[in-house]
């Protein structure tokens, strides 16, 4: 990981590029992020940078926090948050990181907590199918019906799908592009969805998806035998819609 920063998600809109295609993005109300803490491997055994992100009045940190941040003597922050990065030699406590250091073309990990949908059934949790609706189904038509297993082992297995809280989990959207910066706004525009509801914290870095690189005559060229067979057949659909 190279570079990561904290934010706030503000919306979904779209936006036009050169061809007059539409692009649908996430905006992202990135930083500005202090650098609150720096690990290193003498002391903590690993190199890591912590940032904060959006301030806050004093009185609604705890004693422990706000120990922390004035030893670090840097505003009262709200939200804090460990990265390794790759150049933390570089940064120091009290440095800004702001939406800058990504700039457009970027492959970025977006990471949030997915909007919450309360205690679901398995209907609506898992898509599962439901019992026919006559001929006496009785009141259980979108019940989760028999739990199997009978006197062995005589239990369920962890991980049946049942009944429960539905979202506010951590979900990671990987290898996104970065459309748009704004510096002087703190606004980073992401090509497509991003986990979590309006205002919500989101967390960007680098991906760690590895990037192919494809060299040689056929580089640029689809394997796709579907895709090879429209370059020989221009009536084929695949090749009308390029």
């Amino acid at each position: 990981m190279k570079k990561a920063i904290i934010g706030k998600k503000v919306g979904m809109t779209q936006i036009f590029d050169e061809a007059g295609k539409v692009i649908p993005v996430t905006v992202i109300e990135a930083g500005p992020c202090v650098v609150t803490a720096k690990m290193t491997e003498e002391k903590e055994g690993y190199k890591a940078v912590q940032l904060g992100y959006e301030e806050v009045s004093e009185k609604k940190l705890t004693k422990p926090e706000q120990g922390h941040l004035k030893k670090a003597g840097v505003g009262m922050m709200k939200h804090l948050k460990e990265f390794r990065l790759a150049e933390t030699d570089k940064l120091e406590v009290g440095d800004v990181i702001k939406a800058d250091i990504f700039a457009e073309g970027d492959k970025v990990d977006v990471t949030g907590t997915s909007k919450g949908h309360g205690y679901a059934g398995v209907v609506k949790r898992y898509g599962q199918g439901r019992t026919p609706t006559s001929h006496g189904g009785g009141p259980v038509h979108r019940h989760a019906g028999s739990m199997g297993s009978s006197t062995d082992p005589s239990r369920i297995f962890p991980g049946k799908r049942q009944a429960g809280h539905m979202g506010v989990d951590q979900v990671t959207v990987q290898n996104l592009d970065i459309v748009k910066v704004d510096a002087e706004l703190n606004l980073i525009a992401i090509r497509g969805a991003v986990p979590g509801p309006k205002g919500s914290l989101v967390y960007i870095k680098d991906t760690a998806k590895v990037q192919p690189v494809k060299k040689g005559e056929a580089a640029g060229i689809s394997l796709n035998p579907q895709k090879a067979s429209a370059r020989v057949n221009p009536q084929k659909a695949s090749a009308r819609n390029k």
